[in-house]
């Protein structure tokens, strides 16, 4: 048996098959290679669709990618006892839209966004639209360019009626902050991104199609969390002192003057409410009493028997509540020793007339006193001073002016503004029209002027006597560059005081500027009065998107899927053949089960 196996062993050796066999790792290799060959012909054949594939997927992201992404600004939201005001939602994603009436009177707008500039704002309209309570998915307002708080350098266009502009504005922000808004509400500047949307959207519009689900347009998208309240807010004053000359053996305490000023402002946008004139005028004014003084005490020859105080109050807006708070921490020696206090109140409009208002009877001989001494000094300057009075109500807790809290306390005061009359609740506090267009720097530097001089002349007995302590070509001179800085400043920085920290870079500026002029500088952190309630999220990104039509959407999953089952049918056939894909489609023949 061995024998035979061998034999066929050896007979196999001249046989050219077997000498195939003699060499399997040839044999396996050559076939990987040949495998590995197909498999790369077949990798070749799907490179290019695949590549084809994922340019048209990335062609459809691109495509859905915001057109424009714009900074908004939200109304602000806050209660008064309770009671909801502004905007009650920070978040939308609605179509846009142009017109209240959109395709016909009876138009459903809960899921659109209307786009409106303020230039072409129909009052009466909107004033109807909010009072009833109608339904809308948002509201985007479209401010002039030239509004922007960082614009001070920029003027307006003569044919341009600013008046009128800027009355509809203040009509606006009246009927905004004081209606109950259940819909989102935003402010934008107008620029020729948003501008070429808006005209777009007035095109479809005015065809009768506005933008839906159906026929595509362009989708605004606002991403914000739920507002959230404030609690408690915040309010810092800020306090400097400049101590009068105590001559040796006087044991009586030297009469004090304080200089007063609120900084904070209140507007139907917090983040866009500057407040140049309300009240960004008043500190600066302050500030710059404090640095004539700060020059003339610093002499012992030229320093004044009076102590000045000079403060920078918070809560202005809201009842002068930071005022309150501030004078009633003072101990009732410093309170008996206030002499008279001067606030300040928007001194920085065009114009040569001031008012002083008081509230004592102008019949009042201390009362004539600071009125004649403001009256003579007025007229060396070329501008005009009236007293006004009005009689505080003490079972009232509305205060109108910022000298009413001292008069409650039974300290004379009085407020140098260019106001005439007082105005009402969050009224004239820094709105969207309150900027450095339209405040005049000459017109600060006269009443700083004014107010320097009636209280120099005061402190040093020279009412009667036609002198300029602080004369133009004097080293006391007041200092344009100066005010232009400070004022520059606070007219890009808003000053809504709820929405600023305890840290905040503004009230730090504030103390150390007073810090640099004054002595014994202090602040006082307090919260605001629990009547008003401040929520936050009160700026934003608009994410601007335009949408394709459903006609669209199907044409375009037509011609993917096409090109899907193209690809499938492409790839199928390269790696199993054309047989097996038809194999796929055949329906397969039916099996006769036989029973017996």
């Amino acid at each position: 048996m061995k024998k035979k196996i061998i034999h066929q062993l050896n007979f196999a050796d001249s046989n050219p098959t077997f000498i195939f066999l003699q060499n399997p790792i040839n044999t396996i290799s050559s076939s990987m290679a040949n495998s590995l060959r197909r498999k790369s012909a077949v990798l070749d054949s799907m490179y290019y669709p695949i590549i084809g594939l994922l340019i048209v997927l990335i062609a459809c992201v691109e495509f859905s990618d915001a057109v424009t992404a714009v900074d908004v600004y939200r109304l602000v939201q806050y209660d008064i006892a309770g009671v909801p005001f502004g905007s009650r939602l920070a978040t939308f994603n609605h179509h846009a839209g142009s017109s209240f009436f959109g395709s016909g009177s009876s138009s459903d707008l809960s899921r659109t966004v209307l786009i409106l500039p303020v230039r072409e704002l129909n009052l009466t309209l909107i004033t109807e639209y909010i009072e009833q309570k109608k339904l809308l998915g948002g509201l985007l307002l479209l401010l002039p360019p030239k509004f922007r708080p960082e614009n001070t350098g920029s003027t307006f266009g003569a044919d341009e009626d600013i008046d009128s502009l800027r009355n509809k504005l203040v009509e606006l922000e009246w009927l905004l902050t004081h209606s109950n808004i259940p819909y989102p509400v935003y402010f934008a500047f107008e620029d020729d991104n948003i501008n070429a949307v808006l005209a777009e959207v007035k095109r479809n519009d005015a065809s009768g199609q506005p933008a839906t689900a159906t026929t595509g347009g362009y989708k605004l998208v606002v991403a914000a969390s739920d507002p959230k309240r404030i609690a408690p807010p915040n309010i810092a004053n800020i306090q400097g002192w400049l101590p009068g000359l105590k001559v040796d053996g006087d044991s009586d305490q030297l009469p004090t003057i304080a200089i007063v000023a609120s900084y904070d402002t209140f507007g139907a946008a917090p983040a866009l409410s500057v407040g140049s004139d309300s009240n960004g005028s008043g500190v600066v004014a302050l500030l710059e009493i404090a640095r004539l003084f700060s020059a003339l005490y610093s002499n012992p020859k030229t320093r004044g028997r009076y102590n000045l105080l000079f403060g920078l109050t918070s809560g202005g807006p809201y009842n002068y509540n930071g005022t309150q708070k501030w004078l009633r921490s003072f101990d009732q020696r410093l309170r008996e020793s206030i002499d008279y206090a001067i606030c300040l109140n928007s001194v920085g409009s065009l114009g040569n007339q001031s008012h002083l208002h008081v509230s004592k009877p102008p019949e009042n001989a201390y009362i004539q006193q600071i009125f004649q001494g403001f009256s003579t000094v007025a007229e060396e300057l070329g501008l005009q001073v009236r007293l006004k009075h009005k009689k505080i109500n003490i079972s009232n807790p509305r205060v109108a002016w910022e000298h009413e809290q001292f008069s409650r306390l039974r300290v004379t005061a009085a407020t140098l503004s260019e106001l005439s009359t007082a105005p009402e609740l969050l009224e004239s506090t820094g709105g969207l029209t309150d900027n450095r267009h339209f405040t005049c720097e000459a017109s600060i530097i006269q009443r700083i002027k004014l107010v320097a001089e009636s209280l120099a002349r005061h402190i040093y007995s020279q009412e009667k006597k036609s002198i300029s302590i602080f004369a133009d070509d004097s080293s006391l001179a007041v200092n344009p560059s100066y005010i232009r800085s400070w004022l520059d400043l606070l007219s890009t920085t808003p000053r809504v005081a709820p929405f600023l920290s305890k840290n905040d870079p503004l009230i730090k500026a504030l103390e150390k500027e007073l810090a640099d002029h004054t002595a014994e500088v202090n602040v006082q952190h307090e919260s605001l009065d629990g009547t008003f309630t401040f929520y936050d999220s009160t700026s934003g990104k608009l994410h601007i998107y335009q949408v394709a039509s459903v006609t669209f959407d199907l044409l375009l999953l037509l011609v993917l899927g096409s090109y899907l089952i193209t690809l499938f049918s492409f790839l199928f056939i390269t790696t199993r053949g054309l047989d097996d894909l038809i194999s796929l489609f055949r329906r397969p023949s039916s099996r006769k089960v036989k029973t017996t």
